[in-house]
């Protein structure tokens, strides 16, 4: 397994991965508009096959926002995304990004504890966040918790 940049071609797979992984998905006119807005845009490959992908943007100064991180169920508990994760938080420890947030669904206790793996928490819960009437954690994590 490889991980590279997006490239356009990549759009019909990751959109795939996307729906299959998130009850509200974005549009798949939404993920080409963040690509083409210059967010980070990493896929990881298998065997010539996307299985899974991370979107991530600089939110505002220091500080990085996670936008998406989607694995494919069949290759999922394979450390993919552990890859993806650590790759955008090297990218903005680089480039000085110093603290990092996302948001994911309260009740998605997986996710909720995988992140907190790796150092983030939870900041606040804020009510009726996703179009479907969850609530979201936003969860922080300090890049200096990591070193180079």
């Amino acid at each position: 397994m490889f991980i590279r940049e997006f490239v356009p071609s990549d759009l019909a797979r990751v959109y795939q991965i996307e729906v299959e992984s998130f009850s509200t998905p974005y549009e798949v006119a939404i993920l080409q508009q963040l690509y083409e807005i210059g967010a980070g845009f990493l896929v990881a490959v298998e065997d010539g096959e996307i299985v899974g992908y991370i979107i991530f943007w600089v939110k505002e100064e220091g500080l990085g926002h996670i936008i998406a991180l989607a694995v494919d169920k069949k290759f999922r508990r394979q450390h993919i995304a552990t890859r993806l994760l650590m790759m955008a938080i090297s990218i903005f420890n680089n480039i000085d990004i110093h603290k990092i947030s996302l948001e994911v669904k309260s009740h998605n206790e997986a996710a909720v504890s995988f992140y907190q793996k790796f150092g983030f928490e939870i900041d606040r819960k804020v009510p009726n966040y996703y179009e479907d009437g969850s609530d979201a954690y936003v969860m922080l994590f300090s890049t200096n918790k990591i070193s180079n």
